[in-house]
């Protein structure tokens, strides 16, 4: 039974909120109603509601909307679908079925435990399923095996035709073939309520991987040195990453202010098998990095960044690599962090970095103005499975040829250090794209032969101040024209919409 939640109700205050305490903004912009959801049957009967109500439905699985596309809903009602978790099988198609409430862990455990399989998703368990596979998730073995969106092969929705009626559809590539296409990659709350998220077949879950991190002091880091290491990293993603061996490999370069004491580079990696028995390839992936005489191990009083493969201690190599089961690795550190005041940007990059990029971003990061802000870049290993031949024309991610992936984060407490801090991330985002790297008509976005946009599952809305934002998110080959005409058929009422949706 859908459990309703108005203003009043004990519940209300918690419940209003998503992961991002920005959102809402003010007690007026918070939605007036909270349905959550168990079932499909549930979800069609809240919506139905929210419908015959006039009010706008916004959708939430796990919360972890960047902006306040969901929270900030004045006059409107939150379908939440975060008790709408099951992992099952579909007894007549033999489909693996996640419901869009399931958290990543949970998606991890049930796969793994049920049936030895997995999916290649996010690194932070709590994130829930519904947004991130909408959006095209990845994660550490989407290097091996692709985007979530690759691997779906059905999509169960409720869309709302032109006479305001709920309509359940399920879509695959012969049923409602466009509107299939657009499920895998555009985002959520575009086209109607994701029910489930079928799977025809998932890959074999890894029997083990190694980890190692390396940490490099910024106490005597140079700005020649600091360049060297950021285009090490992205010399070898352009150029040997891109081999079949290496897909089993994922890193991140950490990159974190000069109060922090240091930053690093985290690493993992398994065979194509799902086994260590040869690591080579990572051996010497971390020996590019030795004439930089990397720690391998840090002081229990040194802060660790937010990102899951930053392990303090590490132990039984001289680089520092262990051996872990691979579900240990999996869901034993990924938990995320509570709920906080934050911002995000994004950016792909299909090359490695030029010295004006380096040379910028050493400067912000070692400058004593940006001590406080709270500020941090994750540079992700990308490509390899996820840049595959024709994957751009059967799913709704366009960005197929970026070798690393850029989420710009910060952190913060207090609401009356928003906008120093919203200020400043911007300021530095803009810093970085601007210059003689970046086309000249599109400066301060990641725009160009050396880049692909901006990530949806990351969205930024000071990109909106950009008239060619659409093509940033969804490339220049077509795709966004094609999300229009979907969203014109499938919610002609522009019933789910933000200010970065789908527009008509």
């Amino acid at each position: 039974m859908t459990v309703a939640v108005n203003r009043g109700d004990p519940r209300f205050d918690t419940l209003k909120s998503g992961h991002n305490l920005r959102f809402p903004a003010s007690d007026q912009e918070a939605a007036d109603r909270i349905l959550l959801c168990a079932s499909a049957d549930e979800t069609a009967d809240a919506l139905r509601r929210v419908i015959a109500a006039g009010m706008r439905p916004t959708v939430r699985s796990g919360g972890h909307c960047y902006e306040g596309f969901v929270s900030s809903n004045p006059q409107g009602a939150i379908i939440d679908l975060s008790l709408y978790k099951t992992v099952t099988r579909d007894g007549e198609t033999g489909s693996y079925c996640v419901a869009p409430g399931a958290v990543l862990g949970d998606v991890y455990l049930s796969l793994y435990k049920r049936w030895n399989l997995t999916l290649p998703a996010g690194s932070c368990f709590m994130v829930g399923a519904g947004g991130h596979i909408s959006g095209g998730g990845y994660g550490l073995l989407s290097r091996l095996y692709g985007l979530t969106a690759d691997w779906i092969t059905g999509v169960d929705i409720l869309t709302v035709d032109a006479d305001g009626t709920v309509v359940a559809r399920r879509v695959d590539k012969d049923q409602d073939p466009d509107l299939f296409r657009a499920c895998r990659g555009a985002g959520g709350g575009n086209f109607g309520i994701i029910t489930s998220f079928r799977f025809e077949k998932l890959p074999v879950a890894p029997r083990e991987v190694v980890n190692a991190s390396l940490f490099f002091p910024w106490k005597d880091m140079t700005e020649e040195q600091f360049t060297r290491i950021l285009m090490k990293f992205g010399d070898y993603w352009e150029g040997r990453g891109k081999d079949p061996d290496t897909w089993g490999l994922f890193s991140l370069l950490e990159v974190t202010p000069k109060v922090t004491g240091h930053f690093g580079i985290h690493s993992q990696f398994c065979q194509p098998d799902g086994t260590v028995n040869d690591v080579s390839v990572f051996n010497e992936f971390l020996s590019r990095f030795d004439v930089f005489q990397p720690m391998t191990t840090l002081p229990a009083t040194a802060p660790l960044g937010p990102h899951r493969l930053n392990l303090r201690t590490q132990g039984g190599s001289p680089r520092g690599i262990i051996k872990r089961p691979w579900l240990d690795a999996t869901v034993g550190d990924g938990g995320g962090g509570g709920p906080t005041r934050a911002k995000y940007k994004s950016a792909y990059m299909k090359k490695t970095f030029t010295p004006a990029e380096a040379s910028t971003i050493y400067k912000l990061y070692t400058s004593p103005a940006n001590e406080g802000r709270g500020s941090v870049i994750s540079i992700d290993s990308y490509g390899g499975a996820v840049n595959r031949p024709g994957l751009v024309r059967d799913t709704a991610v366009a960005q197929r040829s970026s070798i690393m992936k850029l989420q710009w984060q910060c952190y913060w407490r207090n609401a009356d250090e928003d906008s120093e801090h919203l200020r400043a991330m911007d300021e530095i985002y803009t810093a970085v794209y601007t210059g003689s790297h970046v086309d000249a008509h599109h400066q301060g976005t990641p725009w160009g032969d050396r880049y692909e946009g901006c990530y949806m599952n990351y969205a930024d809305c000071d990109m909106l101040r950009y008239s060619y934002w659409p093509e940033l998110y969804y490339g220049r080959d077509g795709l966004y024209p094609f999300l229009q005409q979907v969203k014109r058929r499938y919610d002609p009422n522009n019933i789910f919409h933000s200010s970065m949706s789908v527009q008509e």
